[in-house]
């Protein structure tokens, strides 16, 4: 376990114990972010990158979200479930999207197919801790 999961593991406003949940989470929005902004480079050094422009945008749009939530997250549960319910559905539905678009890739890229996965992963950790908020 990392840092950041022991942290949430141990916070004092985790009293139905989340911690380990919200963790997988923000290492899977971390490693996916990085991933999809991997994957958008990649994409944009392929010869047809005019093929790639929705995968590109689907990969800039989901390493934001990714990005973004995993720092929500990161600062703890409990504060505004509300946003945080926002935030994950949104990533969710982002990472769904771009691990569609990936995969339409991946035969040829291979970049695009370890992108779909890291997209796979967020989003069913996304999902995971949205179920037990």
């Amino acid at each position: 376990m990392n840092t950041v999961g022991q942290m949430l593991y141990t916070h004092p406003e985790d009293p139905e114990g989340i911690g380990a949940k919200a963790a997988a989470c923000v290492r899977a929005c971390e490693e996916c972010a990085r991933a999809c902004t991997t994957c958008a480079d990649a994409c944009l050094g392929e010869e047809a990158v005019a093929e790639l422009v929705a995968c590109i945008r689907a990969d800039l749009d989901c390493a934001d979200l990714c990005a973004v939530t995993g720092r929500a997250v990161s600062q703890g549960v409990g504060r505004d479930d509300a946003l945080l319910r926002l935030l994950l559905e949104a990533c969710a539905a982002a990472c769904r999207r771009c691990g569609d678009e990936c995969e339409r890739q991946e035969a040829d890229h291979a970049h695009c197919r370890a992108c779909a996965e890291a997209c796979r992963r967020c989003e069913r950790a996304c999902t995971e801790l949205l179920g037990v908020l």
